[in-house]
């Protein structure tokens, strides 16, 4: 007879670690199909926000490893505690992540699961919108800049 864990697809908690029960809900209503619901609707909410492409190949290849040399982190995305000199992945924003929970997420999304710092993508249309969205934000600064050093 196969133990609940194998049954369910999931592992036991570690010792002292805590269930994260608005996790397991929103992992529940991703599997329920909801998924392409919340999807809809935060484009209706926010329309011109392009979909966010995946991360470039070379960008996941370029990704860096290092050991965790302090006890008591956690991975940001499957939230369990790393074990002492485990290699990790780093994003360039300096967060780290166990290898098989950062690249399935990088493989869809070209964000940081944690800081949303943005990856290069090897979509030419959203790079463009990506440096239009930039050239924007500088002749905002720009101006503001200039009416600040006339006006006080």
């Amino acid at each position: 007879m196969a133990s609940y864990f194998d049954e369910h697809g999931c592992s036991p908690l570690a010792p002292g670690e805590q269930p994260d029960h608005m996790l397991h809900l929103a992992r529940l209503l991703i599997d329920g199909g909801y998924g392409a619901h919340f999807d809809m609707e935060y484009h209706r909410i926010f329309p011109d926000e392009p979909h966010k492409p995946p991360a470039s190949k070379a960008a996941i290849d370029s990704l860096k490893t290092a050991p965790i040399e302090e006890e008591g982190k956690k991975c940001p995305v499957c939230l369990k505690d790393y074990s002492p000199g485990e290699t990790v992945t780093e994003i360039a924003c300096c967060h780290a992540f166990h290898k098989d929970c950062i690249i399935p997420w990088l493989t869809r999304i070209n964000t940081c699961p944690v800081c949303r710092y943005e990856l290069p993508t090897d979509d030419p249309d959203y790079e463009a919108f990506k440096a239009q969205k930039a050239r924007v934000k500088q002749r905002d600064e720009a101006l503001q800049e200039l009416h600040n050093s006339m006006f006080g």
